[in-house]
């Protein structure tokens, strides 16, 4: 079942002589519970992609499908429901809330929605995520390891349809790096989320269902792993 689809997408910056083709015509589709990673050199348009696909910033033109529905057809109040309940967005730099503790972070997308709290799943999540006791915590007490396990927590709250992660390993070691792809991998197949990751790691983009390499904001290649 196709949960995400992109046609044509393009994204330009700048006009005249300063004008940058950051997407130059990308077209793909995504099958629900898919595990996809993008890669490509900086610069190569990965990061505008995956902002794009989760709402946060406009295409110049092309549409993207969530669910059949064309995401950009919608009105600023809609796309802002869109990117609270359907996408999880995951950071290299965490983006958690100095000021919130963990089980404040995590279920920050939910109260932002004005929603009720899923204590199971919230519950649930602390302990796949290795947080319980550390509820409490706020993020200048905790690892790199561990806030970064927060901003997963954070992304799934709300059982999204698609996880989006921009480089989650960039600032952690092997050790943690390899814990967080699997905890990644975990969320995929437990709780059967669309999962895309952009990612420099070779390691991480050979764990995945499939590999996009971009380039100058094209797709260079496009190569099912597993199924």
């Amino acid at each position: 079942m196709e949960i995400l689809k992109v046609e044509n997408l393009r994204k330009t910056y700048g006009t005249g002589e300063n004008q940058v083709h950051a997407l130059d015509g990308i077209s793909f589709s995504v099958q629900k519970g898919e595990f996809i990673a993008i890669i490509g050199p900086s610069g190569s348009g990965k990061s505008t992609l995956l902002h794009i696909l989760g709402g946060v910033d406009k295409p110049t033109s092309g549409k993207v499908y969530m669910d059949g529905n064309d995401v950009y057809a919608q009105n600023d109040e809609q796309l802002a429901i869109f990117r609270r309940r359907e996408v999880g967005l995951i950071y290299q730099f965490y983006n958690l809330i100095p000021v919130l503790n963990v089980t404040e972070n995590i279920t920050l997308p939910v109260l932002m929605d004005g929603q009720k709290v899923n204590e199971a799943r919230l519950r649930e999540l602390l302990t796949v995520l290795k947080l319980t006791g550390r509820e409490n915590h706020l993020p200048n007490q905790l690892s790199g390891g561990q806030q970064q396990r927060v901003s997963i927590g954070r992304a799934l709250m709300n059982a999204p349809a698609v996880v989006l992660a921009d480089e989650p390993t960039g600032n952690l070691d092997s050790k943690n790096s390899q814990e967080i792809v699997d905890l990644l991998k975990l969320s995929n197949q437990k709780y059967h989320q669309t999962l895309i990751v952009i990612t420099h790691d070779e390691n991480i983009a050979l764990q995945a269902d499939r590999i996009i390499a971009i380039e100058d904001g094209k797709i260079t290649r496009d190569e099912v792993l597993r199924k």
